[in-house]
């Protein structure tokens, strides 16, 4: 990238060294600041230090729109990089999530209803957000466990085509979709290469659990290490670069014991097409819920952070939030959590 930038650094030089005594003057008389504005550029143009990712101080949430939500698959390498797509959408947004797998009732609310519905009601709950959160917005999304964790760590996966159906409807109502994968028997890198063609849709990002990561799920909460999280990010920042996928994606972990990340203050979150979110799981009383996203805020090398909350079930084995913790609490919380998942 250097040598193609090069010319450009060489054009801005020689207007200094060449255009003479007279030149210098002209230049110096019109403008103090003309040369080293031009030096200035000329070192942006020519560094391939410039992020991808717009900074902080950059961010409006009355001058930027989220990634367009209507294109089928992602633009090849001639995709003109729209200003848009370089803004984060946890920079000014609530996302807000309604978890499980589409074909079972006993995994999250998801599969209780069709995704129409699931779609009317998470538009709903993200309403109470935008309303709780500010001068933020608020987006709407399905969680969709993809790879599901079976006795032995095999993985059952849900049919690419009932995943896509989920995809394209929720891009017709301007939502996102996080693909889950459990993780089972496999490493870390097997399971986001399943997941991450999937990232050609504008609106998919990726997650991976690991209480799941076990021989005996339900039995046993498993881990992954520092490193193994690392290696996830760089595996789809790679991926996203290598097919020139616009935008910036996000990767979600799960945990709420401390086990489940081994190492963690040895997790780095500083890539710049990939958005580490951190969310707190599991289920209880608000004390319990509290006390377990203050252990995971602890962990500020991780610094976006997420909270899942627990409907009622009437499967036996399920545990839930009681009381269910309201927006306007959830929104109180420190750090504020970007992402909200309710399962």
């Amino acid at each position: 990238m250097w040598r193609l930038r090069f010319p450009w650094c060489m054009s801005i030089l020689n207007l200094y060294l060449h255009c003479g005594n007279k030149g210098v003057f002209m230049l110096t008389r019109r403008s103090v600041l003309l040369l080293p504005l031009l030096f200035v550029f000329a070192f942006q143009v020519c560094s391939d230090t410039t992020p991808y990712r717009l900074f902080p101080s950059l961010y409006r949430k009355a001058s930027q729109n989220s990634l367009p939500q209507t294109v089928l698959k992602a633009p090849g390498s001639d995709h003109a990089v729209s200003i848009h797509e370089r803004i984060p959408l946890l920079a000014n947004n609530t996302i807000v999530a309604f978890y499980g797998h589409p074909l079972s009732q006993r995994m999250g609310i998801l599969g209780l209803h069709s995704k129409e519905e699931i779609a009317g009601k998470v538009e709903a709950f993200a309403g109470y957000y935008d309303q709780a959160n500010g001068k933020n917005g608020a987006i709407g999304a399905f969680y969709i466990i993809y790879g599901t964790c079976w006795p032995g760590g095999e993985i059952g996966y849900l049919k690419d085509s009932i995943l896509e159906e989920y995809i394209l409807y929720a891009q017709q109502r301007g939502m996102l979709v996080f693909v889950d994968h459990q993780i089972g028997k496999y490493s870390v890198q097997e399971s986001m290469e399943r997941i991450l063609p999937f990232l050609r849709y504008p609106n998919v990002h990726l997650a991976i659990d690991p209480e799941w990561r076990t021989l005996k799920p339900m039995k046993e909460i498993g881990s992954i290490t520092a490193d193994e999280l690392n290696q996830a990010q760089r595996i789809m920042q790679d991926y996203i670069t290598a097919h020139n996928i616009p935008g910036i994606r996000m990767l979600v972990v799960h945990q709420f014991q401390e086990r489940m990340i081994q190492d963690r203050d040895l997790v780095r979150a500083n890539l710049d097409r990939v958005l580490l979110v951190h969310t707190a799981d599991g289920f209880g009383s608000p004390e319990m819920k509290r006390s377990s996203y203050a252990q995971n805020s602890k962990a500020e090398n991780i610094p976006l952070k997420g909270f899942k909350l627990f409907f009622k079930s009437d499967f036996p084995l399920a545990g839930w939030d009681n009381p269910l913790l309201s927006p306007t609490e959830v929104m109180a919380l420190e750090p504020r959590p970007g992402l909200i998942i309710y399962q």
